[in-house]
């Protein structure tokens, strides 16, 4: 009995030993687990704060690499800016400049001048292989009255946007923008138009919109070309266009100074000065600096012109005739010598109110945009190809 006793008491403390044993280890376990999961969490925490704080770097990367692109713009802005800034200063000098301290060499300054020249008679350098001149007008489309007598109304000729700009008036500083020609025809007046608020006046009627930015006149002691982009609502570029004693373009629009114009070859600027009263000249521009290429002197009386359009660098000058509904082409200038006056088809407006205050061209569309006496007009052009001379 006694042995019993005793074989019973060992195996209850073997019992509790074992019982001890396995709460020891269980806590143990416990534990472990426990700081398992604490790892994994922090683990986890620390890969999350990893991803967002690459994520930061990534962005905070890019937006460098996009302020360095900026920084790199705006400094070729401002070169060229400085550039044109001098030049300016330049020209106003010539006009107003003191008397130099010393003598000047006139051979010297002959020769300059006589490079001007030169250049300005060498053969012109098309930028693309338009060939295209108009042959006759094909039809006529008078779409609505809107505005004042003068005025002028474009689409892009830069892009195929479809949007359709009014510039009503010859003073004025608000373009209504229509999101499309159909917009523009059933619109109330203005009332479907986005009003775009310029810094400034325009002069006269010969304004041009070309890839997504307004160019137009403004008049004070110099003549400033502006170039507005229409997209982000601020000026991109503005140059003194350097002519002395700039007289009207044409005698029946004398509002206008200078008449902007934009085909397949760029930009262009027809316009007129005391130097070559009688008749117009011409200009190549560079859309994005507003820099003149190549300069001309026109065989092209001002004398009862209305207005004027350009094809493939070639200028057709619009004037009034004798007969009370038409307006007809009867000068031609071609930059590249390829059409002369005699080549040059027998070509009438058939317009039904006033003159034509403007007459924009659309490559893309064929189409001249007109502006009589408040009506918007389209004509619709019938093309054929320059002949080598």
């Amino acid at each position: 009995m006694r042995v019993f006793l005793i074989l019973v008491t060992l195996t209850c403390l073997a019992d509790a030993q074992h019982q001890a044993l396995m709460d020891y280890l269980e806590r143990r376990l416990l534990a472990i687990e426990d700081r398992i999961s604490l790892w994994h969490e922090q683990t986890n925490r620390y890969a999350t704060e990893l991803r967002e704080f690459k994520q930061q770097m990534v962005a905070q990367i890019e937006t460098l690499d996009k302020d360095k692109e900026t920084l790199r713009t705006d400094l070729d802005s401002v070169g060229t800016r400085v550039d044109r800034v001098e030049r300016e200063m330049d020209y106003l000098e010539t006009q107003n400049g003191a008397q130099p301290c010393v003598d000047v060499d006139d051979k010297l300054v002959e020769q300059q001048v006589t490079v001007v020249k030169e250049k300005n008679k060498a053969k012109y350098a098309k930028a693309t292989d338009c060939r295209d001149m108009i042959s006759n007008i094909k039809a006529m489309k008078i779409l609505k009255r809107v505005g004042g007598p003068k005025g002028m109304w474009t689409k892009d000729v830069g892009s195929n946007s479809g949007k359709v700009y009014i510039f009503n008036g010859t003073d004025e500083d608000t373009i209504y923008e229509f999101g499309s020609i159909r917009d523009f025809t059933i619109s109330q007046g203005t009332s479907m138009a986005k009003t775009v608020k310029l810094p400034s006046p325009w002069r006269g009627s010969g304004h041009t919109v070309y890839n997504n930015h307004a160019y137009y006149v403004k008049e004070g002691k110099e003549l400033r070309l502006i170039k507005y982009n229409l997209q982000n609502g601020s000026v991109a570029d503005s140059a003194v266009f350097p002519v002395q004693d700039h007289v009207p373009v044409y005698s029946l629009t004398p509002e206008t100074v200078i008449d902007l114009a934009a085909d397949e070859e760029g930009l262009w600027a027809i316009y007129a000065t005391k130097e070559t009263e009688r008749h117009i000249s011409l200009a190549k521009m560079d859309a994005n600096t507003l820099d003149i290429e190549q300069m001309w002197d026109t065989p092209c009386p001002r004398e009862n012109a209305e207005a004027a359009f350009i094809i493939c660098g070639t200028v057709y000058v619009v004037y009034n005739t004798a007969l009370p509904s038409r307006s007809r082409v009867q000068c031609v200038f071609d930059v590249s010598d390829m059409v002369t006056n005699d080549d040059a088809p027998l070509v009438y407006f058939p317009k039904r109110y006033g003159s034509h205050s403007s007459l924009k061209y659309n490559p893309l569309e064929q189409l001249i945009y007109a502006w009589d006496d408040g009506y918007q007009i389209l004509y619709k052009l019938a093309m054929k190809k320059k002949l080598e001379v």
